[in-house]
């Protein structure tokens, strides 16, 4: 299918708006601040992102109380939060918990959490990876055992996006139905919930352990198809991400190359640093064809879905992460130093190349994908 990788008008008035925002609300201060903090966000500006922006429910339908929007709008959020490194529980909850609701959960539940996704009221984590260090459906193996009307869990779910802070967790597990989606509150007994030191302290990832803890099954029938297509649309949003967070280190190089002067000349007049920005501007842009190519394959429900976030996912984790270090390069010693933002931007490219499997598992998905 041939996509369309044009922006309307509308479109540009959201990215402005929305860059506008996180210029006031996520500049360097604020994300230092809220990543030493064991939350990782601020509620104030997480409601109003929510209410204000209506970005917490721009994938919510309308009848959720959601903005009702796609994956293209979605795509523009995505990439101006990459470039400001946002402390929220938007992956988390947005994205993945959102999808995993709209294709996974019964209308009941759809219309007891979306509305209050969408609000800004409720943050809600997906717990599917576990410790065998898998993140595709297959290596799911815990199982839930019926219990009275229903059911108990036992096991460990590992990587768990805001999983500390969430008022519900959807925990990924399977039965003699299949694969199902199992609802577990935040106070439930036997729920354990550890925040994982990371290398990235701007997202926030939990352990969650369950021993005999009641649960609650909000899909019906196997759900192996819908939640690899939820992990998909996932992928494509980190996508955008990260093609944000890498354009932002391009302008930081090419900014300081202008500025610093060495010998009496700018470096970024000295043919290896030009060959390091030419460089860096390739796979820049690169990247944003991979990521807008699944943005709007996801927008357009194309038939390739599963291919273009694979696709995606290998070529931006790579891209972000070359990008980055160069960075660090350009600006030389002062880039090594914690006082510069480059190194949180480092960090953020190499945690997001390995959330949700690294390049390496994502080009065997396109290969499985492709059949070769």
């Amino acid at each position: 299918m041939a996509l369309d990788f044009s922006f309307t008008e509308e479109h540009d008035e959201l990215r402005a708006t929305i860059r506008a925002f996180l210029a006031k609300h996520s500049d360097e201060r604020a994300v230092r601040e809220q990543m030493a903090g064991e939350r990782g966000f601020d509620p104030v500006v997480w409601t109003q992102l929510a209410q204000q922006l209506g970005l917490a429910g721009l994938i919510v339908p309308e009848e959720h109380g959601g903005a009702g929007m796609g994956y293209v709008e979605l795509l523009v959020a995505m990439e101006e939060m990459g470039r400001t490194l946002l402390c929220a529980p938007y992956l988390g909850t947005a994205v993945l918990s959102t999808n995993a609701l709209l294709l996974c959960a019964d209308p009941r539940t759809q219309k007891e959490l979306l509305p209050e996704i969408a609000a800004g009221r409720m943050i809600v984590s997906v717990a599917h990876a576990e410790p065998n260090g898998r993140w595709d459906v297959a290596g799911i193996a815990m199982r839930a055992r019926a219990k009275g009307e229903g059911f108990e869990l036992d096991g460990t779910k590992a990587w768990v996006l805001d999983g500390h802070t969430a008022g519900v967790l959807l925990i990924a597990a399977r039965s003699d139905e299949g694969l199902g989606l199992y609802r577990v509150d935040a106070g439930a007994e036997g729920l354990t919930r550890t925040l994982v030191p990371s290398l990235d302290t701007t997202r926030k990832l939990a352990t969650i352990e369950l021993a005999a803890t009641p649960a609650t099954l909000v899909s019906r029938g196997d759900q192996t198809a819908n939640l690899e297509r939820v992990l998909a649309l996932t992928v494509a949003a980190l996508a955008a991400e990260q093609v944000g967070g890498a354009q932002r280190c391009l302008e930081m190089a090419t900014d300081y190359a202008k500025t610093r002067l060495q010998f009496g000349r700018p470096i970024g007049s000295y043919q290896a640093i030009k060959h390091k920005c030419a460089d860096m501007l390739v796979a820049v842009e690169f990247a944003k064809s991979a990521a807008y190519a699944a943005c709007f394959a996801a927008a357009e429900n194309a038939a390739d879905l599963l291919e273009a976030t694979a696709l995606a996912k290998a070529y931006c984790s790579e891209a972000y992460f070359r990008v980055a270090a160069e960075n660090i390069q350009i600006h030389g010693g002062m880039g090594f130093t914690w006082e510069h933002p480059a190194h949180l931007y480092f960090k953020r490219a190499k945690a997001s190349e390995l959330l949700f499997g690294d390049a390496a598992h994502h080009r065997e998905r396109l290969a499985d994908c492709i059949g070769i």
